[in-house]
């Protein structure tokens, strides 16, 4: 087995219990919390607009993603196309992700519950009504906001494009 390097950028990698403490110790100082989810298989300019939208919704963003387990169970078989490590160090380079956490649910309502996130954000391809987590948030003054879609832009359709040519 070929062990990876070390990355500058896998300081913002943190597991689940660092990031319930950091949080925490990041309230105390009044700044809100923001908190997305998703696969970001293969990162493209609808993902990178979309994530430094978000940033701007509080002081610290941060991305629930999916394990590769989770995105074979929602996606199939195939994917996901890069590792949960490569997926998380890509998104960790950008400067509006704060931190970065993997999940193995297909859903990450136990990660909104235990971050109780101040603003629960999803992209426009999502309905409102169908935002898991969303009414968890709304029990203790958070709040839930969708970025409009950008249309043209997702992974699906770029590995399509791929395999078309």
């Amino acid at each position: 087995m070929v062990k990876t390097p070390v990355s500058s950028f896998d300081v913002k990698i943190k597991t689940q219990t660092q990031i319930k403490k950091m949080i925490s110790n990041y309230r105390k100082n009044g700044k809100k919390v923001a908190f997305t989810n998703g696969c970001f298989d293969i990162l493209h300019y609808g993902h990178v607009k979309y994530l430094k939208d978000a940033k701007q919704m509080a002081d610290m963003l941060v991305v629930g993603l999916n394990s590769d387990t989770s995105v074979r169970r929602i996606k199939g078989k195939l994917r996901p196309i890069n590792t949960e490590r490569d997926r998380a160090r890509v998104l960790a380079a950008l400067s509006c992700v704060d931190y970065i956490t993997i999940f193995s649910e297909e859903t990450p309502l136990r990660l909104i519950k235990l971050i109780k996130p101040d603003v629960l954000i999803k992209g426009g391809d999502w309905d409102m009504a169908k935002i898991v987590g969303s009414g968890f948030v709304k029990t203790y003054g958070g709040k839930t906001v969708v970025i409009p879609y950008l249309k043209g832009y997702s992974t699906t359709s770029l590995i399509e494009k791929i395999h078309c040519g």
